[in-house]
């Protein structure tokens, strides 16, 4: 029998049971995709992130959810990060992942438990929106655009955001990862939605990856590099957001909720 580590996190979060819950396990080297992929859907979390180590202060790590494998996930690595900064023998400030699809990526603790994750910025294009998206959503698109992973909507008011109930029979009919939707925000520059029923995920309750798409977007509409957004869920998700080129800065701050063991 092996004995593997677990941790439950909830991500962009300063309290327990808001942001995203997210299942982190180090490991000596990663277990085969179909134990990984097993271990996920038993976890039945948004994401579980394997952690593998790569060096001084590096680790591989790679995230699954209940049903496949994803190219990147911001909260997951949030959580990851936070995991190993708890658990170190000396005191570290930066850690860099390494991943297969997204390039490298670092993550920064700074003062009061709070991190900072530098991640590719993914520019939106423009988008044909699907014939049945304003059925879909319940509500008429101003703007719909894609990214590298999902289709983008923005919507005109925050609290259209908030009554939305999508029929996620339709989104899934969306030949993307999942559908981001948006608006304005009254207190934030922007807030948002994530839907990826593709994935076995109805709504993700913060979605450190969409907002690598958002931040440009909103960037470019709102004049402004640095920005406040929060993920509307009903565990809701508060995160800084900031432009840099071809890359962004996301900051969140992180909370262990368990700590077990697997027994394979």
């Amino acid at each position: 029998m092996q004995n593997l580590l677990l941790f439950q996190v909830d991500a962009f979060t300063d309290r327990l049971f808001g942001g995203n819950p997210a299942a982190v396990i180090p490991l000596g080297r990663f277990l085969d995709d179909d134990t990984m992929q097993d271990i996920a859907r038993e976890n039945n979390l948004s994401e579980t992130a394997f952690v593998v180590p790569a060096g001084e202060a590096a680790f591989h790590i790679r995230w699954f959810t209940p049903n496949k494998e994803v190219r990147l996930c911001g909260h997951a690595t949030l959580a990851a990060a936070h995991v190993l900064f708890s658990n170190a023998d000396r005191e570290i400030k930066e850690l860099t992942f390494h991943t297969s699809e997204a390039g490298n990526l670092s993550v920064n603790r700074k003062k009061k438990g709070s991190y900072v994750l530098d991640l590719p910025a993914d520019r939106p294009k423009k988008a044909k929106s699907p014939s049945f998206l304003s059925h879909a959503l319940g509500v008429e698109p101003e703007v719909v655009l894609r990214g590298t992973d999902d289709l983008l909507v923005v919507i005109r008011k925050e609290s259209q955001l908030r009554k939305l109930k999508p029929n996620l029979e339709l989104l899934k009919k969306v030949k993307k990862r999942g559908v981001i939707v948006t608006a304005p925000g009254r207190k934030e520059d922007f807030v948002s939605r994530c839907f990826y029923p593709r994935f076995g995920i109805s709504e993700d309750p913060v979605t450190g990856s969409a907002h690598t798409l958002l931040t440009p977007y909103w960037a470019k509409r709102l004049n402004k590099r640095k920005m406040k957004a929060a993920q509307i869920s009903k565990r809701r998700g508060d995160l800084g957001c900031q432009l840099k080129g071809n890359r962004m800065l996301l900051s969140g701050k992180a909370v262990t909720y368990l700590t077990g063991e697997i027994k394979l």
